[in-house]
């Protein structure tokens, strides 16, 4: 199979500093930086995600933000099928992958490759979601219940996506999501050796800086980023719709509450979504350099040691 290719993950709660840490150390090795984050992939979404600058991707090449249109899911199986050429075609022209994003599923197939679940058509997914609109969470989950009580019982009511997911799975073959996850591969589909920085800033601090950065996202045109999404007409069932801060704008453009109400609710829901992913990384994953603090100067020069010796095992 040849020589492993190295890989640097630079992986961390949102607003952590992730893309700031990964751009210096991608300048410093002669890498190119692939996205791992569940809704930079997303072409009309720029601004709400926060994704790297023009003036910053054309410090170093990014690779796969922006390249998939909202009305089109990304799964965590879609995302690896297009991160593994890339990562093999960089290595190939003598350059370093750094994966760089907060989604720890994504970061998670890549590295213990992906549990080989039957497609479901979209008819089985299309009554399951009808059944769950119709009953509502805590019913359908009862309905889930029946078919397969130990995934049931790890659901939320109101963990729409998943206990769709669970049911029409189930259903459509006989056997439970979490029997099909077992038979994960537990091998990387890359021939490849890993590098992962966890960035861990004290949670105080990052709350402060995702409040800030949703106000500087209002400045920039977050509001016209949703009015855009809007006007497409798209399924608000999709998950490019439930992005964070989307469902809180566009309850503000529809009058419902006023803009001051929907940032704090969209701030809030932020602050949870980093507090989720900051117990993911602490619990299920495992990382060969932990920084507790922001993706800035410090963390650049303890990486970059780090890094160096990585590279010359």
């Amino acid at each position: 199979m040849g020589r492993e290719i190295p890989v640097v993950i630079v992986a961390g709660p949102t607003a952590s500093g992730k893309s700031s840490l990964a751009l210096s150390l991608a300048e410093t090795f002669g890498g190119e930086i692939i996205n791992a984050d569940s809704m930079q992939v997303y072409r009309e979404f720029n601004i709400l995600t926060a994704r790297p600058s023009p003036e910053d991707e054309a410090r170093v090449p990014h690779h796969l933000y922006g390249g998939v249109s909202v009305d089109t899911p990304c799964s965590a199986g879609a995302w690896l099928d297009l991160a593994v050429p890339v990562v093999e075609d960089i290595h190939g022209r003598g350059h370093l992958p750094i994966i760089c994003g907060g989604t720890g599923l994504y970061l998670k197939v890549l590295q213990e490759g992906i549990a080989p679940v039957p497609d479901v058509s979209a008819e089985v997914i299309s009554e399951a979601t009808v059944l769950y609109d119709r009953v509502g969470g805590e019913a359908f989950r009862e309905h889930l219940a029946g078919l397969d009580p130990d995934g049931a019982s790890k659901l939320e009511p109101g963990d729409r996506q998943r206990l769709i997911r669970a049911f029409a799975v189930v259903s459509s073959t006989g056997r439970s999501l979490s029997a099909w996850q077992a038979e994960q591969s537990v091998e990387s589909p890359l021939n490849a050796r890993f590098f992962t920085i966890h960035l861990i800033p004290p949670r105080d601090r990052l709350y402060h800086r995702i409040e800030q950065r949703f106000d500087t996202m209002i400045k920039q045109g977050a509001l016209e980023e949703v009015r855009a999404i809007q006007s497409l007409n798209l399924d608000p069932r999709l998950p490019a719709l439930k992005a964070l801060g989307v469902p809180d704008f566009q309850r503000y453009l529809a009058d419902e509450v006023s803009l001051e109400e929907a940032v704090d609710k969209a701030k809030q829901g932020t602050r949870n979504f980093a507090k989720r992913q900051l117990t993911w990384f602490r619990n299920q994953s495992r990382a060969d350099l932990v920084i507790e603090e922001f993706g800035g100067d410090e963390a650049f020069s303890m990486a970059k040691s780090a890094i160096g010796e990585f590279l010359l095992a």
